[in-house]
């Protein structure tokens, strides 16, 4: 493809020798900031868009462009003294301000390779930076939670997590209390070999009025065992027990299961992995309605091999269609109405996708691989929308779009928890958690303003408190004053007065008697002189 960059987007009508000089010198790769450059950014009478000033000032950066321009800028007739002329006669500033301070009020449950649950909040109206709050769990590598799914209902919200002993976890996402666990291996809890949770979901439907003292989970193995079970618990202290044998089902004859989705409706679950093509199960009645068919081979006559890595249904709504990631860094877009190959497929950089998760919008995906880089895809066309800004150091492991608010979050191998503002793509904060972090939900129902709650109820409290303590001041007060005070406690605060005062006057007397000494010796020696 043949780059027809121009000097920082402008249309010249005429180009000199030190502007041809600089074209062919500047550094105009296919980059994020190369788009700044082309001449189809320009308005018609010459002026650049307002959209790629931020890219210019970015291109400006590097100090091989800021040198041929330096040259280009000395001559008279070059455009870019219209560009000081739009900024009142001053130099394009070199950094970009950030429009955005502070998150807004979130709520973020982080899990890592260690099995501790952290959350990190945002409190209050405004924007704030966000802080971890509280720390659960004890830290065991065995117990690494590989999977998490919440349910952030108004009333009894409850989390599930899925750990590497085989064993699955139901809290309270509000206090870290555990309501009951089992293992996914029997009550032995012996786990196999290569037989690790890969999938789990916890589902948000209702069907019964016990809806609230029950729980319906979906596990999935990298052996590719799905089951589905309902498990009822009447408190926090009692056993579980299941209210009928759990369905089970086998994904896949030969590879790896590397994850398990359900849609919006959850009535339809996603599974693919190594090895394995996409496939859909209707979950009610346990069978396979749709399987992917591998792409053909490339014009070198090489076949991709299959391993996916992630997926994402677009819409709640409608489950046909889903976008994937794949070990050989390719995005694919997959319609089961339309065909059982994808739609549409793009490369994003060299490494593996590892996170995908989708926007509201239903067209737009967000994608992070594992040499840590995050963009916005219009999945319609596989244009890039753009990347975000403040790279991270790691694999990134998971990305979640929060369903509110306009911020996007991202954790991995780095041990930072990123949040984004996903209009201007630029990082709002990062939080250190200590730990290779594994998974991240948004608790929705997280609105700030829990805390001034419970802090007046805190402030009620303690008012009746106080008033309880006055009272028995008051009380203890009409007491004193009835019982006669004692004449010995006064004669002894007299008596230690009496001694202070002695003791005082003895000081004045030893430093009068100094001084009337000092006198008269300075007299003697001015006698002496005199003589």
């Amino acid at each position: 493809m043949k780059q027809t960059w121009k000097v920082l987007g402008w249309k010249f009508t005429q180009l000199n020798s030190a502007m041809e000089d600089a074209t062919s010198q500047l550094k105009t790769g296919d980059t994020l900031y190369g788009s700044a450059l082309r001449t189809d950014e320009v308005k018609s009478d010459g002026t650049l868009k307002e959209a790629t000033i931020p890219y210019m000032t970015k291109a400006l950066q590097t100090k091989q462009n800021r040198r041929v321009l330096k040259r280009a800028v000395s001559s008279p007739s070059s455009s870019l003294c219209t560009l000081r002329a739009n900024y009142g006669g001053k130099e394009m500033p070199r950094v970009i301000t950030n429009e955005t301070y502070g998150c807004p009020p979130i709520r973020a449950l982080t899990f890592d390779s260690l099995g501790l649950i952290k959350v990190t909040e945002a409190r209050g109206k405004e924007r704030g930076t966000p802080t971890v709050v509280n720390t659960w769990g004890e830290m065991n590598a065995s117990r690494c939670v590989l999977a998490a799914s919440m349910d952030d209902r108004p009333s009894n919200p409850l989390l599930a997590v899925a750990r590497k002993d085989g064993n699955v976890e139901v809290l309270n996402p509000c206090n870290g209390d555990l309501h009951f666990a089992y293992s996914l291996f029997g009550d032995d809890g012996s786990l196999p070999e290569d037989e690790e949770v890969s999938g789990l979901h916890l589902f948000r439907k209702q069907k019964d009025d016990q809806a609230e003292r029950s729980c319906t989970l979906l596990t999935c193995t990298k052996k590719g065992d799905v089951s589905l079970r309902t498990v009822q618990f009447p408190n926090a202290r009692a056993d579980s027990t299941d209210e009928a044998a759990p369905k089970t089902w086998k994904a896949c004859g030969s590879g790896e299961v590397l994850f398990g989705k359900v849609d919006g409706s959850e009535n339809f679950g996603l599974f693919g992995g190594k090895r394995v093509e996409v496939n859909i199960w209707d979950l009610e009645q346990c069978t396979k309605i749709w399987s992917a068919k591998s792409p053909p081979k490339d014009n070198l006559g090489i076949f991709t091999p299959t391993w996916f890595t992630c997926a994402a249904f677009l819409s709640n709504e409608d489950h046909r269609k889903f976008a994937t990631g794949t070990k050989s860094h390719q995005v694919r877009l997959y319609d089961v109405s339309a065909q059982r190959r994808p739609v549409l497929s793009f490369d994003f950089h060299e490494t593996a996708i590892t996170a995908i998760t989708e926007d509201p919008d239903g067209h737009t995906v967000y994608v992070g691989n594992a040499s840590a880089d995050l963009a916005a895809f219009d999945i319609r066309t596989g244009k890039l929308l753009g990347n975000f800004l403040g790279k991270c150091s790691g694999s990134i492991r998971s990305v979640v779009r929060h369903p509110h608010h306009q911020v996007i979050a991202s954790c991995g191998l780095d041990r930072y928890l990123r949040v984004y503002d996903v209009k201007t793509r630029q990082l709002i904060s990062a939080v250190f958690l200590k730990q290779h972090l594994t998974g991240l939900v948004f608790d929705s129902g997280f609105s700030g303003e829990e805390i001034a709650v419970a802090n007046t109820v805190v402030e009620a409290e303690t008012e009746e408190k106080m008033t309880i303590l006055e009272d028995d001041d008051e009380e203890d007060e009409d007491k004193t004053e009835e019982v006669p005070v004692k004449k010995k406690k006064s004669k002894k605060e007299k008596r230690s007065r009496d001694k202070v005062s002695e003791k005082g006057e003895k000081i004045d007397q030893v430093r009068s008697k100094k001084i009337r000494d000092h006198k008269k010796k300075t007299k003697k020696v001015k006698l002496t002189q005199e003589d």
